[in-house]
């Protein structure tokens, strides 16, 4: 039987239509000025990625199990109760630059923020680069393994 395909891929869908769509002004505010961040720290354009989520750019992964496929290399979805940034190198990886981030909270692979004019834009900056540069240097899915090996 054939490995299930990611069930979020890129689409066609119209990123500046989904982000004019974002009920919460600083949702949106948010959402604009990350697309300016990310696309500039990535120099990939921004894509829709399912219905909620915007990506920059992808790489490879392939977990223990078997299972590889294509993720966004850097993203972010505008969610109703805070934005949420994509780190697939895992938050923990950057508790150096998180005790200067300001206000925050963290999944595994998730960093939550209600209002980017509360954090140090220079501190995400650097963690979105480093993820990135991390993801898309063409080793970083081969290594996964525990709460990442799908």
């Amino acid at each position: 039987m054939a490995p299930e395909p990611n069930k979020t891929r890129p689409t066609d869908a119209d990123v500046d239509a989904f982000v004019a769509a974002v009920e919460h002004p600083v949702r949106r505010r948010d959402a604009q000025r990350l697309i300016e961040l990310m696309t500039r720290v990535t120099g990939e354009q921004p894509q829709m990625w399912g219905t909620t989520l915007v990506g920059f750019g992808t790489y490879h992964y392939k977990y223990p199990s078997g299972r590889e496929g294509d993720a966004g290399a850097a993203g972010f979805s505008p969610r109703k109760a805070a934005t949420t940034i994509y780190f697939p190198d895992g938050v923990e990886t950057y508790a150096d630059l998180l005790a200067g981030l300001g206000p925050h909270t963290v999944g595994k692979s998730c960093l939550y923020v209600k209002d980017l004019d509360t954090v140090d834009l220079g501190v995400l900056e650097e963690m979105v680069r480093r993820s990135y540069t991390a993801v898309t240097a063409g080793t970083f899915g081969t290594r996964l393994s525990g709460p990442y090996a799908g």
